[in-house]
């Protein structure tokens, strides 16, 4: 059977773009690697920011919605993000970063095993800085050297995704019996699985929580994405993921990846990626999220998309 490689990209919603962009940007220090619309409702932003190339299993993705109101938390939806750093000096240097910053954090912990700093961005979205420890990351994830964050600190890449859900055993069966994640913990509140043995990198939490479904909004999380490695094992998935009994939602080319779409049992929304082509298949390594990018297929709207989007610099 095919492995589930790790995380691919983790999806959000943000009411403003331009206010996103200064957070992943000025305040975290990643690289704003794709400036472009949402494929679906091109009227709206999709803003990627990773390392020095967006690799896969750095992406943060946002589409941007003006109209978003706040989220109501609940459960059935994904609650926090993970994202690795070098050590525990790092962490350290973050919560002394986000004191000068003001932005909201807690004091040091342990999260999925992990020495850990849990913040929330500018809209309420929760994430929580781990400390990697020297443990093995994926070889192609590369630092961006123009960060304004400290070469020795910077965030490497996501880890540890959350998951609240009412249904502990269904989500649980997904992960293991489907995709072949492995448990790696649990204890009476919650359970780790992973994609790749001892490996922060693909890891899922699962928090089981009854009560009413959390209400989407600005600084909520849209869907994870977990990575394939091409078009002919995304298609090998489709057909499991059938034979599973879920409805493939829509398998789809992104230009820059391909992707499928399901479902479930509790609603949680999962996307499979390809590896590649990645974001230089229009763009050069030094010229990365620069400019309005477009799939071919838009690009013959390019005046009427940029000229109802709103500029982010």
């Amino acid at each position: 059977m095919n492995k589930i490689a790790g995380h691919h990209h983790i999806s959000m919603i943000t009411k403003k773009g331009q206010q996103n962009n200064q957070f992943y940007q000025n305040v975290l220090g990643l690289r704003r690697v794709k400036k472009t619309v949402n494929q679906d409702n091109p009227s709206m932003y999709h803003l990627f920011y990773g390392d020095l190339t967006g690799s896969a299993g750095t992406e943060l993705s946002f589409f941007e919605l003006p109209m978003a109101g706040r989220t109501k938390r609940g459960t059935n939806a994904i609650t926090r993000i993970g994202l690795l750093v070098p050590s525990y000096d790092s962490l350290l240097y973050w919560k002394k970063r986000f004191e000068l910053l003001d932005v909201q954090h807690g004091e040091l912990t342990m999260y999925a095993g992990r020495e850990a700093l849990h913040f929330e961005d500018c809209e309420g979205l929760r994430l929580v800085l781990l400390n990697n420890n020297g443990d093995a990351v994926p070889e192609y994830w590369q630092s961006w050297d123009d960060s304004i964050v400290l070469s020795e600190h910077r965030i490497l890449g996501m880890g540890a995704v959350e998951m609240t859900v009412r249904s502990h055993n269904s989500l649980a069966s997904t992960l293991e019996n489907l995709f072949g994640y492995e448990l790696a913990s649990r204890n009476e509140n919650e359970a780790i699985y992973q994609s790749i043995k001892g490996q922060a990198f693909g890891e899922i939490v699962i928090v089981e929580q009854d009560g009413a479904k959390e209400k989407p909004g600005k600084g909520s999380v849209h869907h994870l994405a977990i990575r394939v490695k091409d078009s002919e094992e995304l298609h090998q998935w489709q057909q499991r993921i059938q034979d599973f009994g879920f409805e493939v939602m829509k398998i789809t080319d992104r230009y820059y990846f391909e992707s499928l779409y399901f479902r479930e049992k509790n609603g949680i929304l999962f996307e499979l990626a390809t590896d590649g082509p990645g974001f230089t298949v229009d763009s050069s390594i030094e010229l990365l999220g620069k400019k309005l990018d477009l799939p071919p297929f838009l690009e013959d709207k390019r005046a009427e998309i940029e000229a109802n989007l709103k500029p982010i610099e």
